[in-house]
């Protein structure tokens, strides 16, 4: 298999992972007329799908891939593995099959090679987008842009649609804008985009990465393409070598030098593609607003730049942008307090960037840490904090590090006990109040931390002024107590609009 000919008719394929990006790649590989066994742990029992099994599909558990001696071997008769961006490295069925000289793709290089082969088209104009906080709403970002070019274009790869439905899909696009996470760049060796960004780069999945620095490397694969784009207020982004042909262009919320884009006098420019700056948009018109939304804004200005776009249509694009669900939208407003629902920070870098949005919050925070420190998130926001309320299977962490960092700030955790009751405690009290059982113990323990929350803004209020938000940035995964990022955002919005609205009675 080549570039040119990455999937010859006939080519024996696995595809490691049965879901969506699994049955996604399924599609393109039956029209491409491989020949195709799914793996998933769901086929363990070596029942199968009936329905895969009627298109002419094998489906096998990890168990058809162990000797007697329970040691993983290389599956036997594949030409090539696709694997979904969950699979670590380290997999045995994985480095095994490497070790035999099989050769394993992630969806997204599947997509690439397919993509450049010309198998669905002249190949497209690939922007692809990573970092630890910012990914989505930069790529949600540049395909507004987009739009406002007439251009036709997609948001795809991590952000939902997978990449290679999006070279599939109808109407044709042109562009692809790609969110790329960690998982999948390391799985992505060959992608060489027009342009590629990388926003920040913080601690994160370091379970499954091993290290720092292996994560980082993944992100800088973004930066092998025509142009590099990085966040030069990052200093591990700011330091990524970039591809030896790539021209390098930085990105600021300071007034940017000859080659970047920065802010210059309240507005977004860019000196970059002109010699002198050339303005693109009010940095108070952005959203969302605060550093983190300017920052982004300048990446996905920089993206489409550099695909050719005006700076005309790059201020029509930003101008028309609002943000998506759970990346910092407001869900109700009581006395003047916002509630602020940023569910989608799920590392301690996204809460930094949520939070600095405002002056002063009340934060909840807490479920899965993944390993993450929140002791700099912590320390470095003391003076923003009017009180935090811990949740979920780590929050005790987060209360750890108020007591070493802000002991001065108020704290509150929020938890299920063992009957399903939910129980609040303030730090330094032993004694936890008993608030009811709930019919969802999840939203249960939502709505008492909303409610906790806003005893804490109040009492800021008598004593200092009060706070602009009680704000969702947990800092931690979610999937300790809900579904999904977006289940904890809802139940957060819920509970808010609940509040509010018994309050203001």
């Amino acid at each position: 298999m080549t570039d040119r000919t990455p999937l010859p008719v006939g080519t024996r394929v696995l595809v490691a992972g049965a879901r969506a990006t699994g049955l996604a790649v399924l599609e393109l590989l039956l029209e491409q007329g491989a020949v195709v066994t799914m793996l998933d742990t769901k086929f363990a029992a070596g029942a199968g799908d009936d329905a895969l099994r009627e298109r002419g599909v094998a489906a096998v558990g990890p168990d058809a891939f162990v000797d007697a001696d329970g040691v993983a071997t290389a599956p036997g008769d594949t030409d090539l593995i696709v694997v979904s961006p969950g699979f670590r490295p380290d997999d045995t069925i994985l480095t095994a099959a490497a070790a035999a000289g099989i050769p394993v793709w992630g969806d997204v290089e599947l997509a690439w090679r397919v993509d450049r082969a010309g198998l669905y088209g002249e190949p497209r104009t690939w922007l692809v987008i990573t970092g630890t906080n910012g990914k989505t709403t930069t790529t949600s970002m540049a395909e507004s842009i987009a739009e406002a070019a007439g251009l036709s274009a997609l948001a795809c790869g991590n952000i939902g649609l997978t990449v290679v439905d999006a070279l599939r899909s109808a109407p044709r696009a042109e562009v692809l804008c790609v969110e790329m996470s960690s998982f999948q760049l390391h799985w992505a060796p060959s992608v060489r985009p027009r342009a590629g960004v990388v926003l920040n780069v913080a601690a994160d999945h370091l379970d499954w990465h091993g290290s720092f620095d292996a994560y980082a490397a993944a992100k800088q694969q973004a930066l092998l393409g025509e142009i590099a784009i990085v966040g030069l207020d990052d200093e591990v982004a700011a330091g990524l070598p970039v591809g030896p042909a790539a021209r390098r262009i930085g990105f600021t919320l300071d007034h940017p030098e000859a080659g970047e884009f920065g802010v210059i006098e309240g507005v977004l420019v860019d000196r970059a593609f002109a010699g002198a700056p050339v303005p693109l948009i009010a940095a108070a018109d952005v959203r969302p607003a605060g550093p983190s939304g300017r920052a982004d804004a300048l990446a996905a200005a920089a993206l489409m730049r550099s695909a050719g776009v005006s700076a005309d249509a790059v201020g029509r694009g930003l101008a028309g942008f609002s943000p998506a669900a759970h990346r910092g939208q407001t869900v109700a407003t009581l006395a003047g307090v916002a509630f602020v629902d940023d569910s989608k920070a799920t590392n301690p870098h996204a809460a930094q960037a949520a939070i600095a949005a405002f002056d002063r919050v009340v934060l909840i925070a807490g479920g899965l840490l993944k390993g993450a420190a929140v002791d700099d998130l912590i320390a470095q926001n003391s003076d923003r904090l009017a009180g935090v309320v811990a949740i979920g299977t780590d929050r005790q962490i987060i209360l750890e590090a108020i007591a070493r960092h802000a002991p001065e700030v108020p704290a509150v955790t929020v938890f299920t006990g063992d009957d399903g009751s939910v129980m609040t405690q303030r730090t330094g009290d032993d004694t936890p109040v008993v608030v009811a059982p709930g019919v969802n113990g999840a939203d249960a323990v939502m709505a008492q931390a909303v409610s906790a929350a806003w005893q804490l803004a109040e009492a800021d209020r008598d004593a200092r002024g009060g706070v602009d938000a009680v704000l969702l940035a947990p800092a931690a995964a979610s999937l300790d107590m809900f579904a999904s990022y977006g289940a904890r955002g809802d139940s957060f919005a819920a509970a808010s609009a609940a509040l509010a609205d018994t309050r203001s009675r």
